[in-house]
């Protein structure tokens, strides 16, 4: 930091001090400081901290006391842990525990809380006490203290102060912001210049040009383990589904789906006779559907096998007693001939006739191209020879 001479045109550092040499201490003088100027700690734009107790130690059964516990604007009770000169080494665990402590506190407690250091700020300036519920709701931005969340599971956050940080701190606090849990840490440097004391707040983690950074990759992080659950879930619901759709088959007469077990996707293929062109039983949330595949690397393969089978739609429509879906796909190697039902497929209470139609209409599919199929047979064998 450097002292600007305007008249000179120069400037001459000013020199940094330790709160000691200063006979500064942490609790008379910067707990005091952070307490009456919380914007010390917000170097965020748009961040506000109230501050509601200080020396809080209303944690039962223990002797531990917080240096100053405040709230943000989300309602999130945010601790503040000062240390002068050396962070120490269990600064981390101090907080930690503090944390946890404050966990529990319900949004009653946390009033109770403001409002006794409110009447114990009254007693000492002999001014009538401020209500807390009134000065949250304001601060909230809420219609009333029933709209505000106050102090949710996992809100809590960590702010720690220092001149100086031991490794085993910065280790570990950005160790625990992987975990989206809020630590700050703020660099606190007096500085002397004559009789004039300053004093130097800046944030060193996470730096302010990163936060938005950690903030997006706790956002991402987030959504690919909410993804990665949802996933788990319906890989879940699909192995139970199938495990009774198979037995359905094979209970069926069928012999489509013999010695095939139940999988986590959301088709079931069984095999038709010809390389690379199964039937599927497919089970999505919206729909179920049954189908015939024609998949195979070649698509000139697929489209003579589909275009064979299209050249007879109306007597395999005829066997099968509806009118299929023909997807000749040619802008994809796959052709498919396909039949759909709309459901509600992760209700399980819609399983049973859901099992039914599936087991119904894949039975009508195999038996409507059972014979076209061993027609195509002996013409795709004669196509290939032509094509080598």
């Amino acid at each position: 930091m450097y002292k600007i001479h305007i008249d000179q045109n120069r400037i001459t550092p000013v020199e940094s001090k330790r709160f000691t040499d200063l006979r500064l201490t942490e609790r008379k003088h910067l707990q005091e400081w952070l307490e009456h100027c919380p914007e010390a700690l917000t170097q965020n734009e748009g961040e506000e901290l109230l501050i509601i107790q200080k020396e809080f130690d209303g944690f039962d059964d223990t002797r531990e006391r917080l240096d100053l516990l405040a709230i943000d604007k989300d309602g999130n009770l945010v601790i503040i842990e000062n240390k002068l000169d050396d962070s120490g080494r269990d600064v981390v665990w101090q907080a930690l525990k503090y944390a946890s402590y404050c966990a529990s506190l319900s949004k009653a407690q946390v009033v109770d809380i403001f409002q006794r250091y409110l009447n114990q700020k009254a007693q000492e300036t002999g001014e009538p006490a401020a209500n807390a519920e009134e000065n949250l709701v304001e601060f909230l931005e809420v219609d009333g203290l029933e709209a505000a969340q106050i102090n949710r599971i996992k809100s809590q956050r960590l702010i720690f102060v220092a001149a100086k940080y031991r490794k085993e701190v910065t280790s570990t606090v950005l160790w625990l912001s992987q975990f989206d849990i809020s630590c700050q840490c703020f660099k606190v440097t007096p500085y002397q210049a004559g009789e004039e004391l300053f004093l130097n707040v800046e944030q060193i983690i996470p730096t302010p040009e990163s936060s938005e950074f950690m903030i997006g990759m706790v956002a991402k992080e987030t959504e690919e383990k909410s993804a990665d659950t949802e996933l788990k879930h319906r890989h879940t619901l699909r192995m139970a589904f199938w495990d009774k759709c198979i037995e359905a088959m094979n209970n069926s007469g069928s012999t489509l789906y013999n010695n095939i077990s139940p999988g986590k996707d959301h088709w079931q293929s069984a095999g038709s006779g010809m390389r690379s062109m199964p039937y599927h039983l497919i089970f999505a949330k919206g729909e179920i559907r049954v189908e015939f595949s024609m998949q195979r690397p070649e698509s000139e393969v697929n489209t003579f096998v589909f275009e064979a089978l299209q050249s007879q739609k109306a007597e395999i429509e005829s066997a099968f007693g509806a009118e299929l879906t023909w997807n000749a796909l040619p802008n994809k190697k796959a052709c498919r001939i396909q039949y759909s039902k709309p459901v509600d497929g992760y209700n399980k209470s819609n399983w049973p006739e859901m099992i039914d139609w599936l087991v119904e209409h894949m039975n009508r599919l195999e038996k409507a191209l059972r014979q076209p199929l061993e027609e195509i047979k002996q013409s795709l064998r004669q196509y290939e020879a032509s094509q080598d």
